[in-house]
C-alpha cells in the first residue's frame, strides 16, 4: 500500500473519483511530500475522510485557493458533480516558510493558527501567483499527465524560490519521519532520547512548526497503522494490533478509533472483507 493512502478512508466500492499522484523533485523533497490531483465524476455526492498527516496542503480547486492546516481529527470533503483539485502535501518544515510571507503576520510564525483550519492563497504572497497559473493547466484536462507535469513544474519554481529549511525545520521533518515509519516508538521519552531534546523543548518545536503535540503525533501514526492493517482485509485481529501498537487493550484501539473516524474498526474493517 502507497502509505498516504493509510490516511485515505476511502470505502472501496468508492468510484466517485480518480487520485493522481506524484512525487516531487529530489531538490524539493525537504519541501514536498507529494502531490495528490484527485478529479471527480459523479451525480451522487461522497463524502471523503482523511486522518491527515501533520504537515500543512496546498489546494487549488476550480472553486477554492488555499493553505490548509493540519486537522486534530479527521478531514471531511464532499465531493458532487465534476470537478477537481490540485494538492501539494507539504513537509513539516515547510508551514512556517509559507506563513512568514503572509500579509500584516504579526510575530514570529507557527502553524497553531492554521491547524482545523486554512488561508487564503491570497494572503500568500509567496504563493498567490499560483493560482491562476495552475488553474489554466488544470482546466482543459484535468487528468493529462502532460498538464501535470507543467503544474509540478510551477510550484517547484515558486517554492524552490523559499530556500532551504532552516535546521529547526530540517529538525521537525526528521522528528515526524521518525516517528511515522518506526511502530515502536510509543512513548514521548523515546524521541526526546533518540534526538537530545528536552521534553519542553520539542513539546514548544512541535506546535510551532505542526502545531500539535508529541502525544498527537504518535497517536495519529497509530491510527494509519490501524486503517493500514484493516484495510488489508485479511483477518487481522484487532487484538494483536492492539498489542503491537502499545494500545493498553482492544477497547482502547476501537474507542480511540471510532472517536476519530466515527467508525468502529470492524465496520471499517468489514468494508474490504
Amino acid at each position: 500500500m502507497d502509505p498516504i493512502d493509510r490516511a485515505h478512508l476511502r470505502n472501496p466500492a468508492d468510484s466517485s473519483h480518480r487520485i493522481h499522484r506524484h512525487a516531487p523533485s529530489p531538490a524539493l523533497r525537504e519541501l514536498i511530500r507529494r502531490y495528490w490531483i484527485p478529479v471527480w465524476d459523479t451525480d451522487t455526492p461522497t463524502t471523503q475522510q482523511v486522518l491527515q498527516y501533520p504537515v500543512c496542503l496546498l489546494v487549488i480547486s476550480d472553486s477554492y485557493a488555499r493553505l490548509v492546516g493540519p486537522a486534530r481529527g479527521i478531514s471531511i470533503k464532499e465531493l458532487s458533480g465534476r470537478g477537481w483539485a490540485f494538492g501539494v502535501m507539504l513537509q513539516p518544515a515547510a508551514g512556517t516558510m509559507l506563513l512568514a510571507s503572509q500579509e500584516s503576520a504579526p510575530g514570529a510564525p507557527s502553524v497553531q493558527g492554521v491547524v482545523d483550519s486554512h488561508l487564503e492563497l491570497s494572503a500568500l504572497p509567496a504563493v498567490g501567483e499560483l493560482v491562476p497559473e495552475i488553474t489554466r493547466i488544470m482546466i482543459s484536462d484535468p487528468h493529462s499527465a502532460e498538464g501535470h507535469d507543467r503544474a509540478i513544474q510551477a510550484v517547484e519554481r515558486t517554492l524552490g524560490a523559499l530556500g532551504r529549511p532552516d535546521a529547526e525545520g530540517l529538525l521537525i521533518n526528521d522528528i515526524v519521519e521518525w516517528v511515522e515509519d518506526d511502530p515502536d516508538v510509543q512513548r514521548v521519552w523515546q524521541i526526546t532520547e533518540r534526538f537530545g531534546v528536552s521534553e519542553r523543548t520539542l513539546q514548544r518545536l512541535l506546535l510551532r512548526r505542526i502545531g500539535l503535540t508529541p502525544k498527537w503525533l504518535i497517536a495519529r501514526r497509530r491510527l494509519h497503522e490501524v486503517s493500514e492493517r484493516l484495510q488489508r482485509g485479511d483477518g487481522v485481529r484487532l487484538a494483536d494490533v492492539a498489542a503491537d501498537l502499545g494500545y493498553t487493550d482492544q477497547a482502547h484501539l476501537s474507542r480511540d478509533f471510532r472517536t476519530v473516524t466515527g467508525m468502529t474498526p470492524r465496520a471499517f474493517a468489514a468494508q474490504f472483507a
